[in-house]
């Protein structure tokens, strides 16, 4: 995925390219774990449509949940999504600074030779 440190460094073009794959990467994960979010509250946290969305979209966010969940099912799914909402949160941010990071460490043993 990135060029080996051998390589020249990218020119600008290309390496902005990079940093927008990354980028459409990183929003379809979002997008997957939003639907993910919406079908489980919808389902199994009997919330309507609308409702799933907003709790989904704030868990994702970081925020906390809105609505109240009275089922098991429900508020299993909702700790097992807090927590991998944490997760993706992670993942996301490394999926957004690895090209810049490449980039710096690339820069810096191009700098050595």
């Amino acid at each position: 995925m990135f060029e080996h440190t051998s390589k020249p460094l990218l020119p600008r073009p290309i390496f902005l390219l990079r940093v927008l794959v990354f980028a459409a990467a990183a929003l379809v994960l979002v997008g997957i774990a939003l639907g993910v979010g919406v079908v489980g509250y919808h389902y199994l946290g009997d919330l309507p449509w609308i409702d799933a969305l907003l709790n989904a979209s704030m868990i994702l966010g970081g925020m906390g949940p809105v609505d109240l969940i009275n089922s098991s099912a429900g508020k299993l799914f909702a700790s097992f999504y807090a927590l991998f909402s944490g997760l993706l949160f992670i993942g996301i941010a490394s999926l957004l600074i690895a090209p810049f990071v490449h980039r710096v460490m690339h820069r810096m043993h191009l700098e050595d030779d």
